[in-house]
């Protein structure tokens, strides 16, 4: 993890506040900069999703086998399943030299930052609670009971929206993902400063101790 040259960045958000539908479109306009890792689950696939495309879909035994293997860089339950990223996954896009973009939940994604500080973190929400609900209700693949747990979460989860670096509001889709895009290259600028003024720094350093500054 440490040799890799791209950002490590996590989205989370509520459910329902569109979080996989950005990270879709920005992997569509930017192909080359940006790779989204696969998350293991226990839950059912929804309808149209593939395993090893939307998720790695796993039994609770399978899973729990991952856990005790240490082959998952952090995993949490959330609505009586298990959700985790795999490992060799990441490291695996991480190798190849693109940035690699995390959706998880919120509890993963404070464990990520806590063993890799320089993690980004982003917070998708929708611009209401009105259209969170609505959102929700609208997917049309869960019973009323599941929307209310889910609810209800979302207002646990506000509890640790200030451990993140940005928060993405998301009313307009494509305005969104020119954000999350910029957000991202700025960081890339950032590092690239900082890597440049610490370089000359040390030149000149070792070039005081030679004699060659006085």
């Amino acid at each position: 993890m440490e040799a890799q040259t791209g950002i490590l960045t996590v989205v989370s958000g509520f459910s329902g506040s569109g979080k996989g539908t950005i990270m879709k479109r920005l992997l569509e306009k930017y192909p080359q900069n940006y790779a989204l890792s696969i998350s293991a689950t226990t839950r059912a696939p929804r309808p149209g999703e593939v395993d090893g495309r939307e998720y790695f879909f796993s039994t609770v035994e399978r899973f729990e086998e991952m856990i005790q293997n240490d082959e998952l860089l952090e995993y949490a339950r959330y609505v009586n399943n298990y959700y985790g990223t795999p490992k060799a996954y990441v490291q695996e896009q991480l190798a190849m030299g693109k940035d690699v973009i995390l959706e998880i939940e919120i509890q993963g994604a404070l464990k990520i930052k806590q063993k890799y500080p320089d993690t980004v973190l982003l917070f998708v929400t929708p611009p209401s609670f009105e259209e969170l609900e609505r959102r929700l209700v609208g997917r049309g693949t869960e019973p009323p009971e599941v929307v209310r747990e889910r609810l209800c979460r979302a207002g646990e989860e506000c509890a640790g929206v200030e451990a993140y670096d940005y928060l993405i509001v998301n009313d307009e889709l494509e305005a969104c993902v020119e954000q999350v895009h910029s957000i991202l290259q700025d960081e890339h600028a950032k590092i690239s400063r900082n890597e440049i003024f610490i370089n000359e720094i040390k030149k000149e350093l070792a070039e005081y101790a030679k004699g060659e500054r006085s």
